[in-house]
């Protein structure tokens, strides 16, 4: 039986065991998680926490509503057990009528049809890292390897520990000016995010350094065997020097060889999915 968790109802040592134990956890799914993308989140969960999702709920103009929130790409349904068709469409009917609006962002286990529910179906992009480098970067396109060539005729240099704040200073001054769906709340979020995932020991902050100065950075997130690329920011001179790609490089040639998966979080822009 499938039933509805109001946020103070919420069993958290069952909860999390569960992601912990689902054939398709996420790092995304962990209470501590949710509780920093979307505080006061709610939940629908079957008997004992077999299987549960998270409802990632907000309220504006007096209307309650489920929408996906930033920093957490996929969410849906986890189970500790194969999910069927007929449990996912139980879990989506279970969710409170008071949700007058309902926009969500499943996980790649949850991809059925759902009747009566508007399906888009998104891309992610994944790299197995289990074989050896030279396998893995006889793969690369040739604008790659042409790419982390230029890094190092650039002198492009590594450094592994550099603070959130930074990396996200960078991505505001550069790319952050283009765009406008990310507010000042959305990066206190972000930087609030990254700083709790190094504290539990989930993330790492990489920077590429051109003449002493941070030009590029990236947040890899990992939980189990799976490393997640969550955050990045590039200015100019990355993007003359190949840095961003000397840094996916360097991740991959250190692990190559081991079970896990480098999850991009994909695009569905042509261009992004392209570099990825």
């Amino acid at each position: 039986m499938i039933s509805y968790k109001k946020h103070n109802e919420i069993d958290r040592k069952k909860w999390d065991a569960c992601i912990n134990h689902s054939l398709n956890g996420l790092i995304y799914a962990h209470s501590w998680y949710l509780d920093i993308v979307c505080p006061g989140w709610e939940a629908l969960a079957e008997e004992d926490y077999t299987s549960v999702m998270p409802l990632t709920c907000g309220k504006k103009y007096g209307m309650h509503y489920l929408y996906p929130p930033y920093f957490a790409q996929q969410l849906g349904i986890f189970s500790k057990e194969e999910l069927t068709e007929e449990k996912a469409e139980g879990f989506l009917r279970s969710i409170p009528a008071r949700y007058k609006f309902i926009e969500m962002h499943l996980n790649t286990r949850n991809t059925f049809e759902y009747p009566g529910f508007q399906v888009k179906r998104n891309t992610n992009i994944e790299l197995a890292l289990e074989g050896s480098y030279e396998t893995l970067h006889r793969k690369f396109s040739e604008d790659i390897k042409r790419n982390i060539k230029k890094a190092g005729k650039h002198s492009v240099s590594l450094q592994k520990k550099i603070a959130p704040a930074a990396l996200i200073r960078l991505f505001r001054n550069n790319t952050g000016k283009k765009i406008n769906n990310l507010s000042g709340k959305n990066y206190k979020t972000l930087l609030h995010l990254i700083e709790t995932c190094i504290k539990k020991g989930h993330a790492d902050v990489w920077g590429a350094f051109m003449n002493d100065k941070l030009c590029a950075g990236v947040v890899w997130v990992k939980n189990n065997d799976r490393t997640i690329f969550l955050f990045s920011a590039t200015d100019a001179a990355a993007k003359r020097s190949g840095a961003m790609h000397f840094l996916i490089d360097t991740f991959i040639r250190e692990n190559a060889g081991k079970k896990m998966i480098l999850d991009f979080e994909g695009s569905n822009i042509p261009s992004l999915a392209r570099f990825y």
